[in-house]
């Protein structure tokens, strides 16, 4: 008999499912008291939908039309089918230098540019999407909230209706829950539009992919939709309900990824009659507890509400991205467009800025854990970007496409960056900060150095010395100056190729000797020393290249890799270096900000920072918060407002969000130059700023208060043996070990220098 009637109720798109088993005890969740996203109607875009997400699988609740839509989404859905012309002899770094050199670059750009615009495949997929029909009874919308640190995400009506949802840290799932409700509100899963196989669809319609429609079946207690793709991959997305003795609907989902004609393990179903059985309350204690521990790690406290708020949601953007044994940040990670197109960009991996950018807060936010997703994915697939370079280069030794599938896989694209000879170098720079802040002398010998070396040898094998005795690269560019034309080669190698060149051979050399390999760090130094200096223009701002100044307003700031991230041109070595930095940050504002996105000045910021310039720093963040982002935060890469930049585009990326936070830690913390140097960028306005756990390289973790200007306590922990350099912020100074060894210590010139043992812990405050 009830199986009968929630027969019929799932006919009519009605969810009333009840399990045998009954559920008590279903305390409401504590309402959000402090959320980050705080907003009285729900979002009508998905790219500003409220953000749910656990690495593998993410939510974005937003309306469509007048339903309340969860679009569901896998990290890993991918139609991987290789792109068109890569098995060719053409595909070839020097055919293509070859054709740049003969004036026939329209070949090479025919080639390889145009099929990745005009193909749809490889590309990042959409999983499904669940409809919530509200009824009348309900009222309007009168909030929606995401609490960041309960990753809880609240809907309510104005007659007390509530919609809740999470998506599990501890497990591949996700929960909703309505409440308040006396009727049961109609819920669908619908399957994104892929069409009846043929396709027929135009532009980046999901229907061009070919996929027959996969189908929605009705189940007893939900729904199962399975999707058949390219290659034999197949997903399969699974709701099932609960209906409580007090009308309150649970819900749980999930996305498991197969193959064609394979069927999808029982296990995850038992799993999730499981947690329905358990309900929502507590399986969102158990989740609330990962993110507790999560929040633990670091944190800051400044008196600028905005940046505050949207540090806050920057870090939560990377819990949700970021998790062990997933795929590491795409451009949309786990948030795929739910509007029946492609994502933009396919959703891929953009090795020129985009997955760089993403990974820059966490060494110094204290998040290894979450940096190491994506060193390990890179190891992960050596092999292939080794096949890869020999294949296109023809060298040994290791680079990594620009542009890339989940596999890794090139894309093509604009073929100067798409496959430019420095991308893994730029990612060296992630294996060298991985080591740096953790100083995992393991990670240094099996991961970190063994990816270096490989790179500096593919390096090596590539450059040429010119008849000056100076190394070059045979063809060189600037990420993404002059776009995709021939004008985007330079015969002399750029500042971004030289300064990656340089950063790869000085960090083989250290990583070397750290390894106790003295022939090989005298071969990386000795390659380091044959490089030419930086262009530099008559004021010292740095150019692209010899004959190449900034001059054009540009979102990539490519020339400017040795200020920051890279650290080559330092603040604190002399006053050429500060000249240097100074003008070359004052170059981008006078040239303007009419070709910038969002990135952009959160790239901005941290160059201020680097040039110790506050207030320069906390004005670029604001802009960002105020003209690039949604209503959830998301980086939306255009200006909303018109009032900065020329950029009126819109398309979703997460690279800025990320950015921002690792420019707002730039401002309280920096030990890119040795020395540790506290609150270096902090507006005259920001009296009273505090932080806990941020991280430095050496493996040093700070707690640090500021008052009324003035910094006046310092806690570092120790989480390896070795010198600590330390810039005091003030004249005399009391040290007191809390715990640990008796230490070696010395103060020169204002920096204190002091070797601590792995677990010590010391507190340093003035004396006056």
């Amino acid at each position: 008999m009830q199986k009968d009637v929630f027969k019929g109720m799932m006919k009519q798109g009605l969810i009333c499912a009840f399990f045998l088993m009954p559920f008590f005890g279903n305390a409401q969740a504590q309402a959000a008291t402090d959320p980050a996203i705080n907003l009285n109607r729900l979002p009508s875009s998905w790219d500003e939908g409220l953000p749910l997400g656990n690495g593998q699988q993410g939510a974005l609740i937003w309306q469509k039309d007048k339903l309340v839509r969860m679009a569901l989404d896998r990290a890993d859905l991918w139609d991987e089918r290789p792109m068109k012309n890569f098995d060719r002899p053409e595909f070839s770094f020097e055919w293509v230098r070859q054709q740049y050199l003969g004036n026939n670059y329209k070949r090479v750009q025919e080639l390889f540019d145009d099929p990745y615009n005009k193909d749809v495949t490889p590309t990042k997929l959409p999983g499904a999407a669940l409809e919530i029909t509200p009824l009348p009874a309900w009222g309007s919308i009168n909030s929606a909230t995401v609490d960041v640190f309960k990753a809880l995400a609240a809907v309510k009506w104005s007659s007390g209706v509530r919609l809740q949802s999470f998506v599990s840290m501890l497990q591949p799932l996700g929960f909703f829950r309505i409440q308040g409700s006396k009727a049961v509100p109609m819920v669908k899963l619908v399957p994104p539009p892929y069409g009846d196989g043929q396709g027929t669809g135009t532009g980046s319609d999901l229907s061009r992919l070919g996929y027959k429609q996969g189908k929605v079946d009705s189940v007893f207690n939900g729904y199962m939709y399975t999707q058949n793709g390219y290659g034999g991959f197949a997903y399969r997305v699974t709701v099932f309900f609960n209906r409580l003795k007090d009308g309150t609907v649970e819900g749980v989902w999930t996305i498991a990824t197969g193959k064609t004609g394979n069927e999808f393990n029982r296990v995850d179903t038992l799993a999730m009659r499981a947690a329905l059985r358990n309900g929502f309350d507590i399986n969102l204690t158990a989740h609330v507890g990962w993110w507790g521990k999560f929040w633990q790690r670091s944190s800051i406290t400044v008196p600028d509400a905005d940046i505050q708020r949207h540090y806050h949601l920057a870090k939560y953007f990377l819990a949700s991205t970021s998790r062990p044994g997933n795929p590491p940040i795409s451009l949309q990670a786990v948030w795929t467009a739910d509007n029946g197109k492609l994502p933009p960009w396919k959703g891929d991996f953009h090795h020129d800025l985009n997955t760089q950018m993403s990974y820059w807060p966490t060494y110094t936010a204290n998040h290894l854990e979450e940096a190491a997703v994506f060193t390990d994915y890179l190891d992960a697939r050596k092999e292939t970007y080794k096949n890869y370079t020999s294949k296109y280069f023809g060298k040994d030794g290791l680079n990594v496409p620009g542009v890339t599938t989940l596999a890794g896989s090139p894309m093509g694209g604009w073929i100067q960056y798409a496959f430019s000879p420095t991308v893994s170098a730029w990612l060296s720079h992630h294996f060298y900060w991985q080591w740096k802040y953790g100083m995992d002398g393991d990670f240094l010998k099996l991961k970190a150095y063994p990816w270096v070396k490989e790179t500096a040898v593919f390096l090596e094998q590539l450059s040429k010395l010119n008849d000056k005795g100076q190394r070059q690269l045979p063809l060189s560019s600037s990420p993404e100056i002059h776009d995709n034309s021939a004008k985007a080669w330079f015969t002399q190698t750029t500042n971004y190729d030289l300064s990656l060149m340089k950063f790869t051979w000085n960090a083989a050399a250290k990583m070397a000797r750290a390894s106790g390999n003295e022939a090989d760090a005298r071969r990386w130094d000795a390659l380091a020393a044959s490089l030419p200096p930086l262009a530099q223009a008559p004021g010292l701002e740095l150019m692209f290249a010899p004959n190449a100044p900034y001059n054009v307003s540009h979102r990539h700031f490519s020339h400017l890799m040795a200020i920051y991230p890279l650290g080559q041109i330092r603040w604190e070595d002399n006053d050429s270096s500060r000249q240097t930095i100074k003008r070359s940050v004052q170059a981008l504002d006078s040239i303007g900000y009419s070709g910038w996105t969002g990135y952009s000045f959160t790239w901005l910021a941290a160059l201020k920072a680097r040039a110790h310039d506050g207030a320069g720093a906390e004005k670029a963040l604001r802009i960002f918060t105020e003209a690039f982002c949604g209503a959830n935060g998301f980086h939306l890469n255009g200006d909303a407002t018109g009032k900065y930049s020329g950029s009126k585009s819109r398309p979703f990326t997460l690279e800025g969000n990320f950015g921002f936070a690792a420019a707002v830690q730039e401002m309280l913390i920096q030990s890119y130059s040795d020395t540790v140097n506290i609150m270096p960028a902090v507006p005259e306005s920001w009296q009273n700023v505090s932080f806990k756990g941020l991280r430095t390289e050496g493996g040093f973790v700070f707690d640090v208060t500021r008052e009324n200007g003035r910094v006046r306590q310092m806690v570092i922990t120790a989480e390896a043996d070795g010198f600590l350099h330390l810039r005091l912020p003030y004249t005399a100074y009391r040290l007191v070990p809390v715990n640990g060894k008796p230490m070696r210590r010395s103060t020169v010139n204002g920096v204190l220098r002091v070797y601590l043992t792995k677990g010590s812990i010391v507190e340093i405050n003035p004396t006056r």
